[in-house]
């Protein structure tokens, strides 16, 4: 018996997102067999050798994509596939304009996985003046950026979270960083190869997910071609900054003082 539930959790389909924050080099390191998908954000790729799925922006540079050689077998995600997807999530006023949460919701209705795993998605830029905060050197802090869409990276983290809750999917963070701005359960691989599905649900309030949703039906923001920002000074910040708490009250009391958040 006992081997059997250890086949079914080995057959849990699982999805890794690898972002560009200081630990993401220990994927390096990482057997990424396990994952059905090992998906780098704009210049993750070069942090993660076993990458076989690339997701960036419109804006991102050309002159920091990987070769027409390190494409060959690989899977290249741009804004004409990932923002359909996103859109069936609520779009991207939402979701935040960020690429990690893009990331994460094109994973979830794309590849439809049991469990997403992310690395290197922190969001925090903590550094002396001239340091390198990324592993290919000085990065921007994007999602830091003054958007009215990223007021608060933890409220639409929690989105994220419970929204895959709702798709029969878990969302972890396998961050080993003092602080990330990402609002989902720290796991280590041992924990990831063991857990199932349902096994966060407990964390999330859903009766206040509702709340939030319906909030965001009511107020009707969409911009269905994702450029958000070419229409940007007709949300309401306050009204958003009022879904955003909505959201930050998904967070269940018990999962507040708990150690793996």
């Amino acid at each position: 018996m006992s081997e059997f539930k250890d086949s079914t959790k080995m057959a849990l389909k699982k999805v890794l997102i690898v972002g560009s924050a200081p630990d993401a080099t220990r994927t390096a390191h990482w057997d990424t067999s396990c994952f059905s998908h090992t998906i780098v954000i704009n210049n993750a790729w070069m942090a993660c050798p076993s990458w076989n799925c690339w997701i960036y922006p419109e804006d991102f540079p050309s002159n920091r994509h990987p070769s027409p050689q390190q494409l060959v077998g690989k899977r290249v995600v741009t804004a004409e596939e990932f923002v359909p997807v996103q859109n069936e999530f609520g779009g991207f006023v939402y979701a935040g304009g960020t690429m990690s949460m893009t990331a994460g919701y094109w994973a979830l209705g794309a590849l439809k996985p049991d469990v997403i795993a992310y690395i290197g998605c922190d969001m925090v830029y903590e550094t002396q003046a001239g340091q390198a905060t990324h592993f290919y050197g000085q990065g921007t802090a994007d999602p830091l950026r003054d958007d009215v869409t990223l007021q608060s990276l933890e409220a639409k983290s929690l989105r994220l979270q419970a929204l895959a809750n709702r798709n029969a999917c878990c969302v972890v963070n396998l961050s080993d960083q003092k602080h990330s701005r990402l609002q989902i359960p720290r796991v280590d691989f041992q924990t990831l190869h063991d857990m199932q599905p349902s096994e966060h649900a407990k964390w999330i309030n859903m009766p206040a997910v509702q709340m939030a949703l319906q909030a965001e039906s009511d107020l009707g923001y969409w911009v269905e071609s994702g450029r958000y920002w070419e229409e940007a000074e007709t949300f309401d910040r306050e009204k958003l900054r009022g879904i955003d708490a909505l959201w930050l009250a998904t967070l269940s009391k018990e999962a507040e003082s708990s150690p793996c958040f």
